[in-house]
């Protein structure tokens, strides 16, 4: 199963991106395939705080439409969001402890917490710093 990160959500959505067709068509692939896919939801909310945040984009996307988008997704039968299993503590606190994460990489530490809880073996991002979690593998859908 793929998972996908914040980052590639957020250029799936947000039209002036550089890599919003890339992004969008591929998130299109997943939610119209019959191959389960995943969203971690801590990556949900990441999405809502990013897209909607006057700092970030200029302007920002209205929560309506942010939150329409979140809709769409959740429409693909495909879908499989991620969340806290009950060992998820005794996990989280292992394998931060063991890659040695710490402030806000610990975000990142969840992600991939829940991803290993879950089956997960792909994750699609942009963002390097999960190779610090050898067991799970990034592909970077942006690029061919």
């Amino acid at each position: 199963m793929i998972a996908v990160d914040t980052n590639v959500l957020v250029h799936a959505h947000r039209m002036e991106s550089p890599w919003f067709e890339p992004a969008s068509g591929r998130i299109r692939e997943l939610a119209e395939g019959a191959t389960r896919w995943a969203i971690p939801w801590p990556c949900v909310h990441e999405f809502l705080s990013t897209v909607t945040s006057p700092r970030i984009f200029k302007p920002p996307t209205p929560l309506a439409r942010a939150l329409e988008q979140v809709e769409i997704w959740l429409e693909s039968p495909s879908l499989v969001l991620l969340g806290e299993l009950g060992d998820h503590w005794t996990e989280l606190s292992r394998i931060v402890t063991e890659s040695d994460v710490i402030g806000p990489k610990i975000h990142d530490a969840r992600i991939a917490t829940l991803c290993r809880q879950h089956g997960v073996r792909v994750l699609w991002t942009a963002d390097r710093d999960f190779s610090r979690f050898p067991w799970l593998r990034t592909e970077n859908p942006l690029v061919g």
